[in-house]
């Protein structure tokens, strides 16, 4: 067997990895045939190429390379955290894996399951953009800790939990920035998505700068386990893991800014942005209701005389 091969046969096989991954294959490539128009081939190349990235992270031999050197633990996060969620909701597969559901299924278990109230409150919670920020960042400091990230490598489930937790948030996370829709129905306002995704970068940019000038050994896990680049030092490995997430690990938030700045100019050019009243404007209106009575203010909003 080639090597290129071997690469895709994962270190420590999953189950629900297979499962996942098999749904989310088979419901795109039914939903991009039966409907092309919410496909595009550009967004059907973002799309597979997300999920390839978050399948790499999750289920090839990269996944060895992560577990016995930090920097590649790093690129593995950045692929699971950033990249490869970024470029599926780039690609807004919601729609078209949508319609990769027969009609049947949709109709008895997804609209009832979207519309439950646990469902809506736990992502009225998750999707608060105070929540989503902290949440984001603070996976990231939260795994990077040296004693929780020690246990981490040690333990097989908490190592799962820590990949498919970043891989999740950074679904959700990037869904929420880049989503291109004026709110409603978005869940943002599209100054906010920019102001979040800015926002996220200054606690990646701090972690970062701190592991690679802290000038001591942070992670001896990975020496105690063995390195998979002997010519690599532990010096060398944390100064570089710590420069992946300082520099491009933090330019995918300010790529994710850019991208929701477009998105906030495109709909404010088109006239779908809801016009805010003043609070001067709002505060005369109540003043006119209670003293000249409803009639009288509907006529001033509407310029006409009154009703």
């Amino acid at each position: 067997m080639s090597a290129f091969l071997r690469w895709w046969i994962p270190w420590e096989p999953s189950i629900v990895a297979v499962i996942v991954f098999a749904a989310a294959v088979w419901l795109y490539w039914r939903g991009a045939r039966r409907s092309p128009v919410t496909a595009p081939w550009y967004r059907q190349l973002a799309f597979w190429t997300g999920l390839l990235i978050v399948y790499t992270g999750l289920h090839t031999q990269l996944d060895y390379c992560a577990e016995h050197e930090f920097f590649v633990h790093r690129l593995q996060h950045m692929g699971l955290h950033h990249m490869g969620p970024f470029l599926i909701a780039l690609a807004r597969p919601a729609a078209t894996m949508r319609r990769g559901l027969p009609l049947s299924w949709r109709v008895r278990f997804l609209r009832p399951a979207l519309r439950s109230a646990p469902v809506r409150w736990l992502a009225d919670i998750l999707l608060h953009p105070f929540v989503a920020a902290v949440l984001f960042a603070g996976l990231i400091w939260f795994w990077l800790w040296p004693a929780v990230h020690f246990d981490a490598m040690l333990d097989w489930r908490l190592y799962r939990v820590m990949n498919w937790s970043m891989a999740v948030d950074g679904l959700l996370f990037w869904w929420l920035i880049l989503d291109p829709r004026p709110r409603p129905p978005a869940r943002l306002a599209p100054g906010v998505r920019v102001f979040v995704a800015l926002a996220v970068m200054i606690p990646q940019i701090l972690i970062g700068a701190y592991i690679t000038f802290v000038g001591r050994d942070l992670y001896p896990i990975y020496s105690l386990c063995g390195r998979a680049f002997l010519s690599i030092t532990p010096a060398t490995d944390q100064y570089i893991g710590g420069l992946i997430l300082w520099i491009p690990s933090s330019m995918m938030s300010v790529i994710g800014a850019l991208i929701a700045f477009t998105h906030w100019i495109n709909l404010d050019s088109r006239g779908r942005l809801p016009k805010q009243q003043s609070r001067r404007e709002a505060w005369r209106a109540r003043v006119v209701a209670r003293t000249q009575g409803p009639g009288t203010a509907l006529a001033s909003r509407r310029g006409g005389r009154p009703v």
